[in-house]
């Protein structure tokens, strides 16, 4: 999984992106359901008379879902996320777990390291290849 390098700020914004995972799967679920069942109706022809098309709401929403682009952007970096840890080994896979998605965090770096049986450095340099092959797939330098 060799890949470029990548600025300190993106790998920060990635960090940041695996530790709100689950945050960001709930917001998505949350942008679809207000989307799907939110009863504002975008009137396009104010003041305009009779409108000549009939109306398709069921149009509307479908361009509203697929056009949204917070959700677009959210959805991206889940795929990402999840595209990289389902290549992942078990051993990296339970790094990721043990250090991003556990909550509270008790464990430092040499406590992961010992976790999944290899050393300090090895855990950081997988760490970082992983928040690189992420970056890439979602197309951030």
């Amino acid at each position: 999984m060799k890949v470029a390098k990548i600025r300190k700020g993106t790998f920060q914004h990635v960090e940041s992106e695996l530790y709100s995972y689950h945050e960001t799967r709930k917001e998505i679920v949350r942008l679809k359901n207000e989307i799907l069942y939110s009863s504002t109706s975008t009137e396009e022809n104010v003041g305009g008379g009779r409108g000549n098309l009939p109306g398709d709401p069921t149009g509307q929403t479908a361009i509203l879902l697929t056009t949204h682009k917070k959700l677009d952007q959210l959805q991206a970096i889940v795929e990402a996320i999840e595209a990289v840890y389902n290549i992942l080994d078990p051993a990296k896979q339970k790094l990721i777990q043990l250090r991003y998605w556990t909550r509270p965090q008790t464990l430092t770096w040499d406590g992961i390291a010992k976790e999944v049986f290899v050393s300090r450095r090895t855990a950081l340099n997988w760490r970082d290849e992983i928040i690189r092959a992420i970056a890439e797939k979602i197309g951030w330098r």
